[in-house]
């Protein structure tokens, strides 16, 4: 190893070694009860929720899925990718976070989705608890997976060491301190990553425009490219299909004499497009790892606090990384010539740019993206188990202690599981987490505005639209989007619809909900907490 990469794997160490011990030092709080465990005894400040569920939320996505598609196709569905998060996370913390806190108390003092779920619709049999988890289980672990590739493809840029051996690597560490300290250290250790993440971002935005030699150049650059800078087209980079050792497929882009990418017509990105990419925004009433901070908060009366930080987060997070993408294509035009490779164009700037010790701990915010992410995603879909299915169907007279270790067993599955699924190295990020994210958005996000907003949503309905809504994700992605044109939008976008239509329609045709329902939806927001 050269010195260079000594002082960077010693500064990711440091970083290592402070959010392992954040795990250890809220350890034994949160051993104290599954509340604890699961939902921080709801103790959260607005900071801390804030940070912890916008860098729980972004992954390493943010770092290396966004700029990748800004690198390798330009603007237009990095943009509207990143306008639709910000108007999602503004009106998500505005119309449904103080909502969810008051109601998942009066609910039962529900700690998870799935028991809110159950709670509201005083479903005793737990039907809707149980299908909630059930769809929980499947997206989060294809989540973990995307995490763990991040991990794998980090390392593995920057030393050269076997992707498989440090994915691994990566995911047992986020493996040990989820296990560790549970839902409050997860978010303690996520607030301070949420800082490192947009602190990592700006510094390699402002240190790309210094050795871009200034925006001028930059925008020089996407006037010469055939739709790079546009938001009504997309760039086409002219690829060839390259054969790789194992036999797998791969599309590069092509070169010309002089060393420099060849670029195809670029492809119209029309209104319907544009309005399905804003679709992701739609994702964030019903993302698990963002509702859990709503949840959590200490307060209500905090929420206002907390919804200006994680706005002003957000756009700053996402706009330096679409920035990075777009900037980095200008000062390295022909350096990452997959779509895969384009994801570590935030890597290659970082450690090009920087001293070796700094560029190490803004590598961090890689890592810090992928652990806050990941340990999210282990201990819902943990939950989702043992709280939600084996306490309380299998189990109902289950102790703390029992459901804690099932919850081990089952983050361990997880685990084996999402290193599985990262073993292909040539995985998209961005492609894998917009898959999951529809999948959540579309299950849970009519069902949270609806049960949060509408007295007459009852449980037929409920549960009608959380499966209808799921399903068309699959059927959308697999089956209509190959059409291509038209049918080509973003999954979430039809899948939200149908789940939302149907949910309504169920409703108005079945009974309507029992009084006992409608009686605490009256009140619940007179709730004082």
């Amino acid at each position: 190893m050269s010195t260079s990469d000594i002082l960077i794997l010693l500064a990711m160490i440091i970083y290592i070694a402070v959010i392992l011990g954040i795990g250890f030092f809220y350890a034994r709080r949160s051993q104290s009860s599954t509340e604890e465990f699961y939902l921080g005894g709801r103790k959260l400040g607005p900071w801390v929720a804030a940070m912890s569920a916008e860098a729980s939320d972004m992954s390493g996505w943010l770092l290396m899925g966004l700029p990748g598609v800004a690198y390798f196709t330009g603007a237009s569905e990095a943009v509207w990718t990143a306008i639709g998060l910000a108007c999602g996370t503004y009106l998500n913390w505005l119309i449904v976070a103080k909502r969810l806190r008051k109601y998942s108390q009066a609910a039962g003092n529900a700690i998870t989705l799935p028991d809110f779920f159950s709670n509201r619709f005083h479903d005793t049999k737990r039907i809707l608890m149980s299908v909630a988890a059930l769809f929980i289980l499947v997206f989060f672990a294809i989540y973990v997976g995307s995490c763990f590739v991040t991990t794998g493809k980090l390392l593995n840029t920057l030393f050269g060491w076997p992707y498989f051996i440090m994915m691994i690597v990566g995911a047992v560490i986020v493996f040990a301190y989820t296990l560790i300290g549970g839902f409050l250290a997860e978010s303690v250790s996520d607030f301070v990553q949420g800082i490192i993440m947009v602190v990592a971002l700006v510094v390699v935005l402002v240190g790309s425009i210094v050795a871009v030699a200034g925006l001028e150049n930059v925008i020089s650059f996407m006037q010469a490219v055939p739709g790079f800078g546009s938001l009504t087209e997309s760039a086409t980079p002219l690829v060839q299909e390259a054969i790789q050792a194992d036999g797998s497929v791969l599309k590069v882009q092509q070169l010309d004499a002089a060393g420099m990418p060849l670029w195809d017509e670029p492809g119209p990105y029309g209104f319907i497009v544009i309005l399905s990419t804003l679709a992701w925004g739609l994702g964030y009433f019903g993302m698990p790892q963002v509702l859990l901070r709503f949840m959590a908060i200490r307060s209500s009366k905090e929420i206002k606090t907390s919804r200006r930080i994680a706005t002003v987060w957000c756009v700053i997070a996402m706009a330096a990384a679409v920035g990075i993408g777009l900037i980095g294509r200008a000062y390295m035009p022909a350096e990452l010539l997959t779509s895969g490779a384009a994801e570590s164009v935030f890597i290659v700037l970082a450690t090009a740019l920087l001293p070796a010790f700094l560029a190490g701990i803004m590598l961090s915010g890689i890592f810090a993206a992928t652990m806050s992410s990941a340990d999210s995603y282990m201990l819902i879909a943990a939950s989702a188990i043992a709280q939600n299915l084996f306490k309380g169907l299998f189990k109902k007279d289950a102790t703390d202690r029992q459901v804690m270790w099932v919850s081990r067993v089952t983050m361990t599955l997880i685990l084996i599981f999402g290193i599985i699924v990262a073993a292909d190295e040539n995985s998209s990020i961005f492609r894998v987490v917009s898959y999951a994210w529809a999948g959540f958005g579309a299950t849970f996000g009519p069902l949270v505005l609806l049960s949060l907003f509408w007295r007459r949503v009852n449980f037929a309905g409920a549960l009608a639209g959380m499966v209808s809504g799921g399903v068309m994700v699959f059927v959308w992605h697999e089956l209509v989007k190959p059409f291509g044109g038209i049918w080509g939008i973003y999954e979430l976008l039809p899948a939200f619809i149908v789940g939302f239509a149907v949910m309504v329609v169920v409703s108005l045709l079945t009974p309507p909900p029992p009084q006992a329902v409608t009686t605490e939806f009256d009140h619940y927001m007179e709730l004082d907490v």
